[in-house]
């Protein structure tokens, strides 16, 4: 495995791990990631990501007996609408993402964006 492979990987983790921590409404320590997680992943690598998702401001840590306890700082839907603004700001043609994007939403899905967008420029406007 090459090492962008294996940080593509580690992204995936990272989403998985993520996913356990919303699925609950409490913070959870590593072992109880690392349950979710069905096992398929060592302990002290749950125990890394959950420190890298701290480092990048994505989980919070708490002290919780002789360890500590995770949640998310963010929830998934305010998640993900920062990861797609990061996106668009490293691409390098906005438009033609933008233009990707459209494209590909489901006829429902396009009418929803069309709504969403009327409401924020109206709040914009000041309407």
């Amino acid at each position: 495995m090459t090492a962008r492979n294996e940080r593509r990987a580690f992204g995936e983790l990272e989403q998985r791990v993520l996913a356990s921590l919303w699925a609950v409404d409490a913070p959870l320590s590593v072992g109880q990631v690392l349950e979710s997680l069905h096992g398929d992943v060592a302990y002290t690598t749950v125990a890394k990501v959950l420190d890298r998702l701290v480092a990048k401001q994505t989980v919070a840590r708490s002290p919780a007996g002789r360890g500590f306890v995770y949640r998310p700082i963010k929830d998934e839907a305010s998640f993900a609408a920062t990861q797609i603004r990061m996106l668009l700001e490293r691409a390098g043609d906005r438009e033609a993402v933008l233009h990707g994007f459209a494209e590909g939403l489901a006829p429902g899905e396009a009418e929803e964006l069309v709504a969403l967008l009327e409401a924020a420029r109206e709040r914009r406007n000041g309407a």
